[in-house]
């Protein structure tokens, strides 16, 4: 298990999609934020506000990134990146995790 030492963590989940996809955020004390989070079984689409770094932590997601027609699989210790102001698709088939950083 991989520790994220000397952060403080929001007590309130994120909640998604009927309770499908949720995540916690997580505050370090150079003031930036990470999402963990935790998704099930189905397809979902976003929007990033900000760029993002997405890690896949444990299991896999299919990806559409922007202006891409093909889904891309990404396991874990694999990531993908994604600009601001952008909407983006994942899905997946397991019970799958990821690390949200924001940049």
């Amino acid at each position: 298990m991989t520790v994220i030492n000397h952060v403080n963590v929001a007590k309130q989940a994120n909640v998604y999609f009927e309770g499908k996809v949720i995540s916690r955020t997580i505050h370090f004390t150079d003031e930036s934020q990470q999402t963990l989070g935790v998704v099930l079984p189905g397809e979902y689409s976003f929007d990033t506000a900000v760029a993002e770094i997405m890690n896949v932590t444990s299991g896999s997601f299919e990806v559409l990134l922007p202006n891409n027609t093909e889904w891309q699989t990404v396991t874990t210790g694999q990531r993908f990146t994604l600009a601001p102001k952008v909407t983006f698709k994942i899905r997946t088939h397991e019970i799958s995790e990821y690390c949200c950083q924001y940049n």
